[in-house]
């Protein structure tokens, strides 16, 4: 069928540029404005959405071309055309850059989506160089429809008159030039920007709301997002599946990397998700069939956790009791016996999995990876593929014979071994979407069933 979703794309020249503080303020402009605003983010991020969320009022997600490919990526955009109005997309690094081949670059969602793409430059030390920059990105692919740019980090009326002319001479539109205000710098450590879970930017986003209203064209961007043309897209009719298991999400300060259909696809299938909090919970929530433990900086709340002794051994008690366990990144540290900091300070962990968590000042692996289960576990069969991401500055040992992974990092072809598996425990620094691996979504659920009646079967009358 044909849709419809009023539609634009927030680019940038590089990482940095500005776009999540540009993308941020446009969102809380046009929710200001009285309408129903649907953010997005291009790439495996987790910490940009925090902000739209905050801009917008409800959560952002992700398209990612790699992670659930191209039919699941449509089908998850214009879902939310039927209680939106308008879909604002931040893109990832530069406009052309991605995985291998571009894939999953914001260029390539752009073509995907056909929505035209509004370029973030940082002015800041450019004049006339900067128009020179933007008809170098408008040329270099020219079925990607670049409709104009916004000037960031701009220093004064006159700077922004020279590289406005520039822009006018090459038929470049400006939508509006950002003045520097550090005020609007949003802080960074080692993988990328804060998480907004960890600090209230409210106050923040008002400010650039503010200055976004004052310096952009707000109606001039509404004009080009409703000029993004119908696409074929088929919805697939959702049959309505009562609660068959509950899954604990691990969720706080310290994990909060989730994408949230992701989470969705487990609901799809029956799953109710409640969460516990592992800096702040005692207890495991009752009655659970499974449990998820997702990335996040347990590295920068290690020694919350490590005190946190009752929900550490709730965990490996659940663990030893078979509760299919699944965990990525910061939760597969955390399941081991310890992590080591930046400082070189070890702290105790959870004791699931027999290695130790060591934090680098070398980031250790950033990509896309096709990853082969190597036996029959609670995500799948041995031999299944499944797409996911990889990123971390720590490095851990794992006994071979104990892997789940055979990996291929799509970037240098690399092969290697990861991660852990037990009977009834998959975890290991890989990233996975659930909507892009149904079957590992369909087997957790059925391991989480699973439990649930021999559990059951326990109480039961001989």
């Amino acid at each position: 069928m044909q849709k419809n979703f009023p539609r634009i794309i927030i680019a940038a020249t590089q990482s940095g540029a500005g776009k999540t503080t540009i993308t941020s303020g446009i969102l809380a402009a046009l929710k200001k404005r009285g309408l129903n605003v649907q953010a997005y983010k291009v790439g495996p991020d987790y910490i940009d959405t925090g902000f739209h969320e905050i801009a917008s009022g409800k959560p952002s997600l992700n398209l990612d071309s790699w992670l659930v490919g191209e039919k699941t990526l449509v089908q998850n955009f214009f879902m939310p055309a039927t209680v939106s109005e308008i879909a604002v997309i931040e893109g990832v690094m530069g406009l052309y850059d991605g995985g291998v081949g571009g894939v999953s670059s914001t260029a390539e969602i752009s073509q995907i989506l056909q929505s035209p793409v509004i370029l973030v430059i940082d002015a800041k030390s450019m004049g006339t160089s900067a128009a020179a920059v933007a008809l170098g990105f408008r040329e270099f692919n020219k079925s990607v429809n670049l409709a104009g740019v916004i000037l960031n980090r701009v220093g004064s009326d006159s700077h922004k008159k020279i590289i406005v002319d520039a822009l006018e001479k090459i038929n470049i539109k400006c939508f509006g030039a950002i003045r520097r205000n550090a005020e609007f710098v949003l802080p960074e450590r080692h993988l990328g920007l804060v998480p907004t879970a960890e600090n209230n930017f409210s106050e923040v986003i008002e400010k650039i709301c503010a200055t976004v209203e004052s310096e952009v064209d707000i109606d001039a961007l509404l004009k080009i997002a409703n000029s993004a043309p119908a696409v074929n897209v088929e919805i697939p009719t959702a049959d309505k599946i009562s609660s068959t298991c509950k899954i604990a999400v691990a969720k706080d300060a310290a994990f909060n990397f989730y994408y949230e259909e992701s989470l969705n696809e487990l609901k799809k299938r029956g799953a109710e998700i409640v969460y516990f909090s592992p800096l702040e919970s005692e207890i495991l929530p009752e009655n659970i069939s499974g449990l998820i433990i997702g990335g996040g900086f347990p590295e920068m709340f290690a020694e919350k956790l490590q005190a946190n002794k009752k929900i550490r051994a709730a965990i490996r008690a659940a663990a030893e009791n078979n509760l299919p366990v699944y965990a990525e990144c910061g939760g597969f540290m955390y399941l081991m016996n310890s992590i080591t900091d930046f400082g070189g300070n070890n702290f105790e962990m959870c004791g699931v999995i027999p290695a130790h968590a060591v934090m680098t000042d070398k980031l250790q692996t950033v990509g896309y990876i096709d990853a082969e289960i190597l036996q029959d576990c609670i995500i799948g069969k041995a031999g299944e593929k499944l797409h996911a991401h990889e990123f971390h500055f720590s490095t851990a040992e794992i006994s071979a014979d104990k892997n789940i992974f055979s990996c291929k990092r799509m970037r240098t072809g690399k092969i290697y071994r990861a991660g852990f598996f037990d009977k009834n425990i998959v975890a290991s620094y890989l990233h996975i979407h659930f909507a892009g691996c149904p079957n590992a979504a369909d087997n957790f659920i059925a391991a989480c069933k699973n439990y649930s009646n021999k559990i059951a079967k326990k109480f039961l009358p001989v």
